[in-house]
């Protein structure tokens, strides 16, 4: 499933995306999602994204770059 782009999309269904693509599915073992938010909200971390400023794939790049740190 694509992130809805910011230009076509408003901000309850950018909202909504975030919290379901991040949602726990409670096998961590195998998910990995808790390994990458490091205890992180993904509503905080993907603010930008929720209120239009930033795309969904420019904060997934950074959070990335910086968990490879």
């Amino acid at each position: 499933m694509q992130p809805p782009q910011i230009e076509n999309s408003t901000r309850e269904e950018r909202h909504a995306y975030v919290l379901e693509a991040w949602k726990c599915l409670h096998n961590c073992e195998i998910c990995g999602k808790c390994h990458i938010l490091k205890g992180r909200d993904p509503e905080t971390l993907y603010a930008d994204y929720i209120k239009g400023k930033r795309s969904y794939m420019d904060i997934t790049l950074e959070i990335r770059n910086r968990s490879m740190r």
